[in-house]
């Protein structure tokens, strides 16, 4: 009987701790976890990544130095999950999960896709573990400020862009589905 009490207990504890950190990484922070998905046949490719806000602050440049390595994003640093091996800009990267870093510059941002995942921010970015590096063109954005940190695809069958946008900028990184 105590056993089963204890056991029951510890069930009972661990589900409230997980409901607290679903809660923690929810709505209730400044910057809130977002999930961008796309599918192409049986591949699925999936970006976690938090929304922090303008709120009347210069982000890139300022907030967000040029030449310096940015978790893309606030909080955690950006995941990305592929479920099938796919095309970054024309270079390989396997099925895996992987941690997404930017360096943006004024024209131009470099996209970094690296093996260690479940780091907070760029701080213990390690550039040994790199799987690629691609560099992508600057598009400014003369329509509208964009509030919110945003990440979204574009996608054209097996072909795709992920969207990252914010303050007056945008890039578009190219995604190519392989069998």
């Amino acid at each position: 009987m105590i056993g089963k009490t204890l056991v029951l207990s510890l069930l009972l504890l661990i589900t409230s701790q997980e409901n607290s950190i679903a809660q923690d990484a929810g709505s209730n922070r400044p910057s809130p976890v977002a999930i961008v998905s796309m599918r192409y046949k049986d591949a699925y490719i999936k970006i976690t990544y938090s929304r922090p806000s303008r709120r009347g602050r210069e982000i890139f440049g300022k907030l967000v130095p040029y030449g310096e390595v940015w978790r893309t994003g606030a909080n955690e640093a950006t995941e990305i999950t592929t479920t099938h091996n796919i095309q970054i800009q024309g270079t390989l990267l396997k099925a895996g999960t992987y941690s997404l870093f930017t360096i943006p510059e004024k024209n131009t941002w470099t996209v970094i896709i690296n093996k260690e995942v479940g780091l907070w921010g760029s701080y213990n970015y390690n550039p040994k573990l790199d799987q690629l590096r691609i560099v992508v063109p600057v598009q400014v954005v003369t329509e509208k400020d964009i509030e919110q940190f945003n990440m979204r695809f574009d996608q054209r069958n097996e072909l795709a862009d992920l969207i990252v946008s914010w303050e007056n900028v945008s890039i578009s990184i190219p995604i190519k589905f392989i069998n």
